[in-house]
């Protein structure tokens, strides 16, 4: 059996569990980013790595400065997904020797800008000559305390689930120039008990269940009210990916409450209640159509 016929999800159900974890590990693979302790640290460590590739996430006439925003943006867009702020980043590009330097030069005025932007240091990295397509990987490292950590697995049976922002359209340009939800991340951690929290790159339709399995709960979701980007069905909001926006969720006697302090707080930006999370014996959860998979 190779990938294509196995699917990124029983790859990882495969290799996750077999992979070390020693008692510094408070959330391994298979969450936004790793937690772990840091021996006397008032803090928990955050540590993430993601990459993009030439022919998957950008095409080769992508201009570069854009390709190195999105490098750099994918990876703190899941430290938004734990409450987290990313610090420090490590850049490793592999690149045919064909690639001009102007190209590279505009990659990293891109990474550079996504960096400065949220208060991170680019710290190093490495370079490597490419045998063919373009890939950049991304290694981030940050912190974020003890009290106020989120992950996938928090969900409670009757939790409501919001997103933030709209969904849809990434092919169209928004995967480019999308902001990763740090700010909206923090003040939801500082204001209200998060339960459970991820961001949106794989797609509504892969992404919800993977909270709710994580969760050990199903979910009911209403498509008729899903935020779409103009111009977007909603199949395309379910399916497209590569949105960046916050899925989470928290008690449902918590809503109005949310619903009043977001528009005060963040007036500019859409919150939804999308649906909730029922007991698994409920009901089997809905079968939403496809999100994004690397191997399929």
């Amino acid at each position: 059996m190779n990938l294509r016929e196995l699917g990124e999800e029983r790859l990882l159900r495969r290799l996750l569990p077999r992979l070390p974890r020693n008692s510094a590990v408070l959330a391994g693979a298979g969450d936004d980013c790793a937690v772990v302790r840091f021996a006397g640290a008032d803090k928990l460590l955050l540590l993430k790595t993601d990459c993009v590739v030439e022919g998957i996430h950008f095409a080769r006439d992508t201009p570069a400065k854009a390709v190195g925003w999105k490098a750099m943006a994918r990876p703190l867009s899941d430290f938004a997904a734990m409450g987290g702020l990313p610090q420090f980043a490590l850049i490793t590009l592999m690149a045919p020797s064909a690639t001009t330097a102007f190209w590279t030069t505009e990659l990293y005025r891109g990474l550079e800008k996504a960096a400065r932007a949220f208060k991170v240091a680019i710290v190093g990295g490495e370079t490597s000559r490419s045998p063919g397509l373009l890939a950049i990987s991304i290694s981030v490292t940050g912190a974020v305390e003890k009290d106020r950590w989120i992950s996938r697995s928090g969900g409670k049976a009757g939790d409501d689930l919001f997103v933030t922002g709209r969904l849809g359209g990434s092919l169209r340009g928004k995967h480019l120039r999308f902001t990763p939800r740090i700010a909206e991340a923090r003040w939801l951690s500082g204001h209200f008990r998060i339960h459970a929290m991820m961001d949106l790159s794989d797609g509504l339709g892969a992404d919800l269940p993977r909270l709710a399995s994580a969760s050990k709960v199903s979910f009911e979701l209403e498509e008729g009210v899903l935020p779409r980007t103009r111009g977007c069905s909603s199949q395309e909001a379910i399916t497209d990916g590569e949105d960046y926006e916050l899925l989470f969720a928290l008690a449902a006697s918590d809503r109005i409450a949310l619903e009043r302090a977001w528009k005060k707080k963040f007036a500019k930006l859409p919150l939804t209640r999308i649906g909730r999370f029922i007991p698994r014996s409920a009901a089997r959860p809905p079968k939403l159509p496809r999100g994004y998979d690397h191997f399929q």
